[in-house]
């Protein structure tokens, strides 16, 4: 492990800053004293256009890059455009990461997905485990576009010698989440269904698959804390892996969801809509044993975010 003093007034890059986990860094980081932070909309600088991504860098000259930004969605949306989510994610990637080594960035954190890891990866997932077996073919074309990204971080590190990392999350919520029709993950999609029906006062709310996968939740302003943490207190070429380490199945987060929005209706599940990965819980031991814990339980950060959903339905995307 090693410490980096980071100097709160230099310049920081949070690309992505509008999104779920680049929104939560911008105001972690702001809280934590950072009075130099840069960001821009995909309006102002759309981060698949190289020359003006190499503009930007050379006008605002960060000196630390947070590598938040990247196009996301649930089931649905990586197995219906998976030359979208490959092509466009690998476009951004490699423009920032390239615009951020032309100006010798000396600190920059690349943010993956924990679907890198191969489908029936060993549980808990190491990060050893990357690229030992096939991926979940739902969204295989963005996990090789997140593997690209680390890779190169990999190769910025051994042919320049800067001091660029990698971290991998696993399921993120919180506030500023998508909870948009069909481009949503399952937390927010079920937060959606469920309060939706509460209002309408239907009866049946039906769910995607049997139910009965594992997965991992973390809330995004823990990843929040971590990025920081990792920025200040980590340096190696292996990407490290962020969550809390412990796993529910869907039906058990479904009636955390119900009981969080106050729905009391029944709940079916359609068996013939794709479960996805059997099982997706990461070892995250490589994190905590640098010094860093989780925060905020399941079900506090389900009560918050289905407050914060309620405040914002009218901005939320359709």
């Amino acid at each position: 492990m090693s410490d980096f003093a980071l100097d709160r007034a230099q310049p920081v890059y949070v690309a992505g800053h509008r999104g779920l986990v680049g929104s939560a860094v911008h105001r972690h980081l702001a809280a934590e004293g950072f009075t130099n932070l840069i960001g821009r909309s995909s309006a102002e600088l759309d981060l698949r256009e190289r020359g003006r991504v190499f503009d930007f860098f050379a006008e605002t000259k960060p000196k630390v890059v947070v590598m938040a930004a990247a196009k996301v969605g649930g089931i649905l949306a990586n197995n219906t455009y998976p030359h979208d989510f490959l092509s466009e994610n690998l476009q951004i990637q490699v423009n920032v990461l390239d615009a951020a080594l032309t100006h010798e960035v000396p600190r920059l954190i690349f943010l993956g997905s924990s679907c890198i890891y191969p489908k029936f990866a060993e549980q808990p997932i190491t990060e050893d485990s990357l690229l030992t077996g096939k991926l979940e073919p739902t969204n295989d074309a963005y996990a090789i576009a997140k593997i690209a990204g680390i890779t190169q971080v990999q190769a910025t590190r051994r042919q320049y010698g800067l001091s660029w990392i990698s971290a991998m999350p696993t399921n993120l919520y919180g506030p500023g989440d998508n909870f948009s029709r069909e481009g949503s993950h399952v937390l927010p999609a079920m937060i959606r269904r469920f309060d939706e029906a509460r209002v309408a006062g239907v009866n049946t709310v039906t769910n995607w698959g049997t139910g009965q996968v594992r997965r991992e939740f973390l809330h995004v302003d823990d990843m929040a804390s971590a990025v920081l943490h990792l920025l200040e207190h980590f340096d190696g070429p292996q990407q490290v892996n962020v969550g809390t380490g412990t796993d529910v199945t869907i039906r058990e987060l479904s009636d955390m969801v119900a009981a969080a929005t106050g729905y009391v209706g029944e709940v079916k599940w359609d068996t013939s809509k794709p479960d996805g990965t059997p099982r997706k819980l990461l070892d995250v031991s490589t994190l905590m044993n640098s010094g860093w814990q989780p925060r905020i339980s399941l079900s506090d950060g389900i009560a918050s975010t289905v407050a914060w959903y309620r405040e914002n339905i009218e901005d939320i995307r359709a």
